[in-house]
């Protein structure tokens, strides 16, 4: 299990490390011949494909694409959609080890109004799923929740991530605004982030 620490917490002097500033320097060449646009896909390693297919259907709302059988891929295999894309997650069962988050740290997954992460705490709840966090992140400055599927996996659910256009610069530190709940979220907002509620009754 990750060591829990503060997420409200920013600091400035560590960020202005030589180090931390020459890896925030670090750039693509400009004589790149292609351009990544999204994470097309994450596959995931499962003990149970049954019950993580059913989490992410029933609780996360995707929808299965495809689904392979014993003899097509050991453990079987579920491919599940949550946008056009035939796949954004995939699920490989028979799994034996327990998760430790040390390879992958998360999954995110946006949403597209601080409405729907509200709705999406609420739900969660209502299907006994922990949440572990929820507030606003630093860096990135998204509102989010975050929550374990079965295996353990850490997921979380967010909008009003900060756009960068290309050769721009993100958002300085000194305009984060790191809180620990959604409703802090949104009486401390950054610089320019909208975070009216359409339905204020969501607030708690």
């Amino acid at each position: 299990m990750a060591k829990k620490f503060k997420r409200d917490f920013v600091d400035q002097e560590a960020l202005d490390d030589p180090e931390m500033i020459a890896l925030k320097q670090l750039s693509p060449p400009k004589t790149m011949p292609f351009d990544i646009t999204k994470i097309g896909h994450v596959v995931l390693n499962v003990r149970d494909v049954e019950q993580s297919a059913k989490f992410y259907t029933q609780v996360l709302g995707f929808r299965v694409s495809d689904v392979y059988p014993e003899s097509m891929m050991p453990g079987r295999m579920v491919f599940l959609r949550f946008n056009r894309d035939h796949h954004g997650v995939a699920l490989v069962g028979g799994s034996e080890r327990e998760v430790d988050n040390s390879e992958l740290h998360h999954m995110a997954f946006q949403v597209e109004t601080l409405d729907e992460v509200f709705h999406a705490r609420d739900y969660l709840e209502k299907n006994d799923v922990d949440i572990e966090f929820s507030g606003r992140r630093r860096g990135g400055c998204q509102v989010a929740i975050e929550f374990r599927d079965p295996d353990g996996y850490f997921l979380e659910i967010y909008c009003l991530l900060d756009q960068v256009e290309p050769d721009k610069e993100a958002r300085p530190p000194n305009e984060w605004r790191p809180v620990a709940s959604l409703e802090h979220a949104l009486d401390d907002a950054p610089p320019g982030q909208n975070v009216t509620l359409r339905d204020p009754s969501l607030r708690r």
